[in-house]
């Protein structure tokens, strides 16, 4: 398989590595010093994103008017989703996207759903997320971060909004809970999500020791999405049924 990497920071690398060890080839890389209009897509089967949010909607857009698959691993540009997807599905094109393509952050979406429905008569209780990354990460809170608050909302109808603040818990309304963002040295990801009460407190945590669970992810996805058309998630890729 030739892969273009779109952004070349520590997350290309890893990539590269990974790609390189399973036998695929680089045949482009690109970066702000060289953008993505110079890469030949003739040579490309699929193109593995990520940059920043403020350039991933526009290397989507470029991909798809090469035709070629796009893996978007940058997050915090969901605004544009709709517009996104009509787009793909105009041109006929090929994007699959994930807050996160860690296998096992994709299992940790699943239980985090499951006790967020268990804990939804409980309003005792009050809910937090907390996330901490090393200190190259642009946003915040992370795509893994709002994914999880987003589950939570979708199966807890006594929720209906989270807001977020860095380094200490935000003030809540009723029917609304923080997320709190931390940045770190050296960190590559954890995420926890915690119900607590006078009595008890409940608590699910994903701890990532290295980039290369999200790596590996990316290239398993681009193994995968070969040869299709539409809109993918890495829910589709895993395969992961709902609890």
């Amino acid at each position: 398989m030739n892969i273009a990497l779109i952004g070349y920071g520590k997350m290309g690398k890893a990539i590269e590595e990974i790609a390189l060890s399973r036998g695929h080839q680089i045949v482009a890389r690109s970066n702000r010093k060289n953008p993505i209009e110079n890469i030949d897509f003739t040579k490309v089967d699929v193109a593995i994103e990520f940059s920043t949010p403020h350039f991933a909607v526009q290397h989507i857009e470029y991909c798809t008017k090469m035709k070629t698959p796009v893996v978007v691993g940058t997050t915090s540009w969901d605004g544009q989703l709709p517009y996104i997807k009509d787009l793909v599905i105009e041109k006929e094109g090929t994007l699959l996207y994930s807050s996160n393509f860690s296998l096992g952050v994709n299992i940790f979406f699943e239980l985090n759903k499951k006790l967020a429905e268990l804990m939804a008569p409980h309003r005792e209780y009050d809910l937090r997320i907390d996330e901490t990354h090393h200190l190259q990460k642009l946003d915040a809170p992370s795509g893994t971060a709002q994914s999880l608050a987003n589950d939570i909302l979708s199966m807890n109808e006594n929720l209906n909004s989270w807001i977020h603040q860095e380094n200490s818990l935000p003030t809540t309304a009723k029917s609304q809970f923080g997320v709190i963002s931390h940045r770190k040295e050296g960190v590559p990801g954890t995420h926890n999500v915690q119900y607590s009460s006078e009595i008890d407190t409940i608590e699910i945590t994903h701890t990532a020791h290295s980039r290369k669970g999200f790596a590996l992810g990316a290239i398993v996805a681009a193994e995968w999405v070969q040869n299709k058309k539409g809109i993918f998630t890495m829910k589709d890729v895993i395969k992961i049924k709902t609890i």
